[in-house]
Formats: structure tokens, sequence, C-alpha cells
């Protein structure tokens, strides 16, 4: 999991969501019209798409597809709930992407062009040094916790009299 902080068109972001969810069975049509988006409700994931003005067009499987003008912010939770992403509207059409993304959906973000591959590098290496980071301070924890133990048998012990 790693932090997402960044500028990115609407278009951009939308072709994200397509990629993550319904790629494979969204309508042609649906697909090059930049204002037709996906969303979903449900405990297993979820689109929302703030707008000022929406229309669902058709519901397939378990996402709707609606015609939204004006989008103000959309908010995307994956099925697995490991990536939590928002865009918001910063101006027109260009907005902020904020939240934690998966390896799957850093893949994603690459590929609809939220990302650049050079982003998500930084991300990964970041991310790689905090493991590092947490991984060093685990064997003193572990060390703490032993002697702590031994202590604690010790005082539990009775006396040899």
């Amino acid at each position: 999991m790693v932090r997402i902080d960044t500028s990115a068109s609407l278009e951009s972001f939308r072709r994200f969501l397509i990629n993550s969810t319904c790629y494979t069975f969204i309508p042609d049509s649906y697909l090059d019209d930049d204002e037709v988006f996906p969303e979903k409700e449900g405990e297993t994931g979820s689109i929302y798409v703030e707008a000022a003005d929406l229309v669902t067009l058709k519901k397939i499987r378990d996402i709707s597809f609606v015609n939204a003008r004006d989008v103000l912010g959309i908010i995307y939770t994956s099925r697995s709930g490991n990536t939590k992403l928002k865009w918001r509207q910063v101006r027109g059409r260009m907005g902020k992407v904020t939240g934690e993304a998966s390896a799957n959906s850093l893949v994603n973000l690459i590929t609809a062009g939220v990302i650049s591959e050079e982003y998500a590098q930084k991300l990964a290496a970041s991310a790689a040094s905090e493991t590092a980071e947490t991984a060093e301070k685990a064997p003193e924890v572990a060390e703490a916790d032993d002697s702590d133990a031994e202590q604690e048998e010790m005082a539990q012990k009775e006396p040899d009299f």
C-alpha cells in the first residue's frame, strides 16, 4: 500500500476506474464517451460520482453507467478494500488524486495515465524504505519482550528454601 497525492485529469481517472472495474464488459460507446462513468454500491467496493448533472444510463452486472457533467469529485474503494482513492476537481477537468493504493491499482493508475512510471517507482522506493525501517525496529521490540517474559517467569517461581 502506498500513499497517492498527485494531480490528474478527469479523463485519466475515468480510465483508471474503467480499467479497475469494468473494462471487459463496458460497451464501446460508453468507453469512448468521456462523460460516461462507472458507479458501484455495495460491501465489495464502491464508486461514487459527484456531479452537477448525473443520469443513470444502464446497469450491467454490479456496475451502473452514468452520464455525468461538471464532475466535482469521485470516491473509489476497491473490491478488496486495499485501495481507497478520491479525485477532487481543482479547475475545469483537472483535479487532485489522494488516498491509498495497492500494487495492482498502481499498475492501473500508470496504464490510465493518472501517474507516471517514475512517480510509481518513487512511491515503491518510499514504501520499501518504510518497511525496512519497521523491520529494523522489530528485533529491538522482540528482545525487550523476551527480557520482560524472563522477568515475569522468575517472579512467578516459588523461592527454594
